[in-house]
Formats: C-alpha cells, structure tokens, sequence
C-alpha cells in the first residue's frame, strides 16, 4: 500500500473556501506582511501537507535540533529548517499570540499565528544546512540576506493566489487517492526541473521494472535566465508519457517549491515530499540537490543510511549515458566500453542545439520530445 504520511497523519492547513471572505475581513486588522517566493512555497507546502507534520514556521528548539541532530524534537527524521525571517521593524510590531496576515505579490496567502520571535546565527545555519559558509553558494547567500529575526507558529493558508499551473497539481491527499484508484502499492517518484532527455527516461523506466507506479513531480519554482519555462517542461513530459511509457503506469503531477540547493540534506528533505504524496520510493541520481563542487557526486545517496526510519525506500543510480558500444543507454556499472565510446547526455549541449534551432540527436533526447519542445520557438526564461 502508499506509504503512510510523514509522522503517522496527513496535515491540511487550509481555509475552506467558504470562509476565505470572512477570514479577509478580519485580516484587515491584523499586520500584514509580504513574503517572497521561497516562502509562499513553504505556505502552500504546509497548507496541503506536503510538509507533514509542520503545522507553520519552526520555532526555536526544533532549530536547534535540526541543526544537531536532523530530526525534530519528537525524534521524527527532518533536515531542512522551514522558517520565516523578519527585520528589525517587523519584529517591533509583533509578539506572541499575534496574527500577521503573510501576502504574496499583494494576494492574502496565509495566516500566521506568531508563538516566537527569536535571533538567529546566520553563520551557524549556513555551517549546519550547508555544509560551507562561502557565500558564492546560491543557499548560503540566500541565508545571508534574510532578516535578523525568525517569527514561529501555525499557519492557516488561503487558496487564492493563481499561477496558470492549478490543473497540473494534484494535492497529496489526491494523489494518494488516485494511486490507490489505481491499484498501486509501491510507487516510485521521480523529482525533475528539467525537460526529459534520454537519461531521465532510463533512470524512471529501470525504477518503473521494480514498482506498479511512477509519480514524476517536476518542481516549478524560481528560474534564471536560459532555463527551460515550466510550460516547456509539463509539455515535453506529457509528450515523452503519451509516446513511450504504458498507459496508466505514470502520474504526473507539479510541486511548487524553492531549491535551497543543501545537497544530501535536501535529499532526504525531497524524499518526506514524496512520502507524503504516497509514494513509497524514491530515485536519487548523481549529486542530488548540489551546486558546485560542495558536495560529493554521490554524497546525497550516501545520507539516507543515517535514516532507517525514513518510511521512504531511496532508490539509487548512476550516471546514464549512450553507449556505442554497447548500443544502446548504460552506465558505469554495466558497461565495459571506455570513455571514446559514451555520449555523456549535457543539458548545456541540448539547449545551445534548441536555441540553434537543431533536434538535439536521438542518442540524447526523442524527437517527439525535442519537437514539441521547440515548437515555443523560444522555450528559455528570459
């Protein structure tokens, strides 16, 4: 059966339609506060229980414990803090038994039942999360520019904020529904910001042999200029399904949420999302959630055996490539041929040949695919 959710019971944070007026009378009164992208993830995560058991934003001792230990309080495996920072002039104004209502590009997304305002080593966050200090880290920076101050407590989210994305995401209380609809007990998921090439497709399908189900759940978050647009993405996945995979053996479904880019740790933060979507497995590649050279390339596999609690079975892999060789997709693992022979799949060669207007080769990623993507015309952030 779908794996039960993170601490035993999925949380749902959400204010009923019905009552979002009422509640946007009342929030007239309270301190209103602007979040930013990162955080509304958070809120939404919180809301539908994609982060089962938060309830809201951590508060000091769990902290503490995270950095120590990663776990919470009650021992349950936890890596990566959720929190939400303030400055001088917030923290001024609010204090226990407060309610600010959190806004997201001027929509009301949440409410926040403040239980602690306290102080934060930014330094010992970075060290602890991170791994590193060094500011040339895109997390570490991120750390570096929040506020001095963390506000802790329950959230209530407010359904109205829009994106363009609501058909493509299913809540985990749906998904787990449709996974049983279905009649799969073990399902394997498959995060992604990318779209498919040939190495994602083997990676999923070798999964897919060992389970009923794949759930692939590409994240839509924050882009820089020259990714691939999230519509660009859904498309070329919707493409690769309808042409290559076995009816009604895939679900694909979004999450929105914030890279931190912490490496092993956002690993195991990434495999309690999927927990608590249902599913029972989960693929880990190469470098997992890295940037850089923080982090070794098989760093993130290597943490989930501090976790034998986790409640969500890693499944690991190595790196796929095209080998002429061999003929056909392998790894280092199985193949015998040297380096001359493996086409190493670059997601920097695919889109240098999308923006030449050229069908990246075959060895690398299914003309369908390639088609549909290049059918934007322009499928890059800009």
């Amino acid at each position: 059966m779908v794996s039960r959710p993170h601490g035993g019971r999925l949380i749902e944070r959400v204010i009923p339609q019905d009552k979002v007026n009422d509640i946007l009378i009342e929030g007239r009164e309270f301190i209103q506060y602007e979040v930013d992208d990162m955080r509304y993830r958070d809120l939404e995560n919180i809301g539908f229980g994609v982060y089962s058991p938060l309830t809201g934003f951590i508060d000091s001792v769990e902290l503490e414990s995270i950095f120590k230990y990663m776990r919470l309080t009650n021992d349950l495996p936890w890596t990566l803090p959720i929190i939400l920072d303030i400055d001088e002039s917030l923290k001024s104004e609010v204090g226990v038994g407060d309610t600010i209502l959190l806004k997201y590009r001027d929509v009301p997304v949440s409410l926040l039942h403040v239980e602690e305002v306290y102080s934060f080593d930014k330094v010992e966050y970075v060290r602890n999360i991170f791994k590193t200090d060094d500011p040339n880290h895109p997390g570490v920076a991120e750390v570096y520019g929040y506020g001095d101050y963390l506000v802790a407590g329950s959230i209530e989210y407010i359904p109205l904020y829009k994106d363009g994305f609501e058909d493509y995401f299913l809540k985990p209380k749906e998904t787990r529904l449709l996974f049983k609809m279905r009649g799969w007990d073990t399902v394997v998921a498959f995060q992604t910001r990318n779209v498919p090439h040939l190495g994602h497709e083997y990676v999923q399908k070798t999964a897919l042999t060992f389970v009923d189900g794949l759930f692939i759940n590409p994240v839509l978050g924050r882009k820089k200029k020259g990714d691939f647009r999230d519509d660009a993405i859904l498309e070329a996945y919707k493409t690769l399904i309808d042409n290559y995979y076995p009816r009604d053996s895939v679900v694909l479904s979004i999450v929105r949420y914030g890279m931190r880019y912490a490496g092993p740790r956002e690993a195991i933060h990434h495999a309690i999302m999927r927990k608590n979507f249902g599913a029972t497995h989960f693929i880990i590649g190469r470098d997992h959630a890295g940037v850089g050279n923080y982090y070794g390339r098989y760093e993130a596999q290597e943490i989930f055996s501090e976790f034998p609690d986790l409640g969500i079975t890693p499944l690991f892999f190595k790196e796929f490539f095209y080998c002429r060789g061999c003929g056909g997709m392998s790894n280092e693992r199985i193949c015998p041929h040297k380096d001359d022979l493996r086409l190493y799949i670059s997601g920097t060669d695919i889109r240098g040949s999308i923006l030449r207007g050229i069908r990246p080769p075959s060895e690398m990623m299914r003309p369908e695919v390639a088609d549909k993507i290049m059918e934007f015309g322009d499928p890059f952030v800009k």
